[in-house]
């Protein structure tokens, strides 16, 4: 079909230097193959510490953004992609970097009126020895995507994760300690202005972790979820809302916990640069309501910024 890409060179940025660089990898080729369905001129760049003299060897029309994680969605890549004057695709440099800090992004969003978890930011060698919040609760980074290296403790284990006192542990010293909400793992993208449709997750394992995520068979998508219309309503306005409130841009993907009996629900983070697969949440969503995947990846790349625009 006709683009608008045709001839343009497009640099797609995948894998990168996270814990999701697998997760990025498979991403990155999904939207390599949209980009030369459309007629671009496609680059495939794994991400390396030497991005800036790869990119300004390459001089791209336009970076477009498929890395997951720290570094490449945080902020950092972004504020290289300005340095070097490259458009690039999704949220900009404060955004990227306020949604990945979970705890500062609670603060945004609440203020905003959206409904966020209490809990706090504890050291993990503190949250490792003895529970500081009575379980059920739940431990996780407070800069990483893609459910890497979250726990839930579950009410009257004897000890908090063993992996918090690890010397391995790789997701930073502090720890965002959060209250564990029962109910429905549900999911919301967010395309521009609108919100698109509201999924429902169903984790083989009743927890939503990363083996349920990318494991075969880890988890199923019900679409649309299996929820009353006013609590759809709300879901959907809460992530525009949170959306809105951090200054995203582009694609967004909004998880959130739903408690039907109580109708409590709860916005667990938002993700500026989700998975870009055909059979990920938020490609899903779009298909559902009939714009395929080259078409999303055609939005996506015609709604990048200019350079400057952070």
């Amino acid at each position: 079909m006709p683009s608008g890409l045709e001839g343009r060179h497009i640099a797609v940025l995948m894998g990168g230097l996270s814990a999701e660089r697998e997760v990025s990898l498979t991403s990155g080729a999904a939207c390599v193959g949209a980009l030369e369905r459309l007629g671009a001129r496609v680059t495939p760049v794994d991400a390396g510490r030497d991005l800036a003299q790869v990119l300004d060897r390459l001089r791209p029309d336009l970076c477009f953004n498929v890395l997951h994680g720290r570094w490449g969605e945080d902020g950092c890549v972004q504020g290289l992609l300005e340095t070097l004057g490259l458009a690039y695709t999704h949220s900009g440099v404060l955004a990227s970097a306020l949604a990945m800090d979970k705890t500062r992004a609670k603060a945004v969003m609440a203020a905003a009126g959206v409904r966020v978890p209490g809990g706090g930011l504890f050291d993990r060698r503190e949250a490792g020895r003895a529970h500081v919040m009575a379980p059920p609760y739940v431990v996780k980074p407070n800069s990483e995507g893609s459910s890497v290296g979250v726990f839930r403790v579950f009410e009257g284990a004897n000890a908090p994760p063993a992996e918090l006192l690890s010397d391995a542990w790789a997701y930073g010293e502090e720890v965002l300690v959060e209250p564990y909400v029962a109910g429905l793992e549900l999911s919301v993208a967010v395309l521009g202005d609108r919100a698109l449709a509201v999924t429902e997750i169903e984790a083989r394992t009743g927890f939503y972790d990363y083996d349920a995520k990318y494991s075969d068979g880890g988890s199923s998508h019900i679409l649309p979820a299996r929820i009353s219309e006013p609590a759809a309503a709300r879901a959907k306005a809460q992530a525009l809302r949170a959306h809105q409130a951090l200054g995203c841009r582009g694609l967004t993907r909004s998880d959130f916990r739903y408690d039907p009996v109580n109708d409590l629900l709860v916005l667990l983070e938002v993700n500026t640069q989700p998975g870009m697969t055909p059979t990920s949440l938020a490609p899903e969503q779009a298909a559902y309501l009939g714009m395929d995947f080259d078409r999303l990846v055609l939005w996506i790349a015609e709604a990048a910024n200019v350079h400057g625009d952070a």
